[in-house]
C-alpha cells in the first residue's frame, strides 16, 4: 500500500502555464482524505514551491531545493544540508570563469543579479519544453517569480556569501549553450562533496552531495515510521532518479524523456493532462 506520493512540481505537478489543474489538485485531496501523505518534491525554493501551492488552495510537506530543505506542512524547517560557503564560492568562480548565469537559491529565498535573465531564461525553457505554449502567457507567469519577489534582485552573491545568517542551498545554471553547460558539469564533477544533476537540458543543478530528493524523501517517510518502499514518486527530469531508485513505485510522466521513463515502472499521462492525477487514482 501507499502511503506517501512525492511529485516533483515542474513539468510534473505543474502544466505549461506553471499551474496546478484542478484534476491534479482533486486527486491530490482525495489522497489526503484517505491518509495518505502528498508531498511536493521540487528544486524550488520554499517560497516558490508554495506560492504555487497557495495558489491552487493547496497545503502539503515540501522537499525543496532537490532536498537541501525539508519543510513540514506548516512550514516548518525539519531539516536542512547547505553547502559551504568556501565551496559556494568556488563553485560561482567557476561558473563566472564559463560565463554562465546562474542563481543562488538559500535558506531566505533564490537571489539573482539579472532581473531580465531571470524571466527571459525561464521563457525560454519552459517554451523550449512547451512549443505550443503560449508565449505571453509563458513570461507573465515567468514574470511573477520577480512581482511576488520569490526571487530577489542583489548586486552581488558574495553579499549572501559573507551573511552568517544565510545558508546556501544551491547553485542554479541555466545556458541554451550545451558546450558551456557540458563544461561546467565536468568541472564540478571535480568538487569533493557536491551532486550535480539536472531538471533538464538547459540547466544544472548543484547541492550538497547529500541534497538529493531522493535522500530527504527517504528520511521523511522514516521519521513517520513508513518504509520507503511504501512510497511513490512522481516524476519528468534528471533531479527526480533520486526518488525513482528508492521509492516503491516510480513514475514517469509521459512528457520525460526515454530515458526517464525507462527507469521507472510505471508511465503516466503528460503534465498539460494531468499525469499526477492519474497516478495517485491508480494507487488509492
Amino acid at each position: 500500500m501507499v502511503k506517501i506520493i512525492a511529485s516533483d512540481m515542474d513539468g510534473t505537478l505543474l502544466n505549461s502555464v506553471q499551474q496546478i489543474s484542478v484534476e491534479n489538485k482533486e486527486a491530490i485531496l482525495k489522497a489526503q482524505a484517505q491518509g495518505v501523505e502528498f508531498v511536493v518534491a521540487t528544486g524550488r525554493s520554499y517560497q516558490e514551491a508554495t506560492y504555487v501551492l497557495r495558489e491552487a488552495g493547496l497545503k502539503c510537506p515540501i522537499i525543496c531545493v532537490n532536498g537541501a530543505e525539508v519543510r513540514s506542512k506548516e512550514g516548518d524547517i525539519l531539516s536542512a544540508t547547505p553547502i559551504t560557503k568556501q565551496k559556494a564560492r568556488e563553485v560561482a568562480e567557476k561558473l563566472r570563469e564559463l560565463d554562465i548565469y546562474f542563481e543562488v537559491y538559500t535558506n531566505k529565498g533564490a537571489f539573482t543579479v539579472d532581473a531580465d535573465k531571470a524571466i527571459s531564461t525561464l521563457v525560454d525553457i519552459i517554451i523550449s519544453a512547451n512549443p505550443e505554449a503560449d508565449r505571453d502567457e509563458v513570461a507573465y507567469a515567468a514574470g511573477a517569480r520577480l512581482r511576488k519577489g520569490l526571487v530577489q534582485i542583489i548586486e552581488d552573491y558574495e553579499i549572501l556569501f559573507a551573511d552568517e545568517n544565510i545558508q546556501i542551498y544551491k547553485l542554479f545554471t541555466f545556458s541554451f549553450n550545451s558546450d558551456k553547460l557540458a563544461a561546467a558539469s565536468n568541472t564540478l564533477m571535480d568538487f569533493e562533496g557536491l551532486a550535480v544533476s539536472t531538471s533538464g537540458h538547459e540547466n544544472l543543478e548543484i547541492t550538497d552531495k547529500q541534497a538529493q530528493k531522493g535522500i530527504a524523501l527517504e528520511s521523511f517517510a522514516k521519521a513517520r515510521g513508513i518504509d520507503i518502499s511504501e512510497t511513490m514518486a512522481i516524476g519528468d527530469n534528471y533531479n527526480d532518479v533520486s526518488m525513482f531508485e528508492r521509492a516503491g513505485r516510480s513514475v514517469a510522466m509521459g512528457n520525460a524523456n526515454y530515458e526517464i521513463k525507462a527507469l521507472c515502472d510505471v508511465i503516466t499521462d503528460t503534465n498539460n493532462e494531468h499525469g499526477v492525477a492519474k497516478a495517485i487514482l491508480e494507487v488509492l
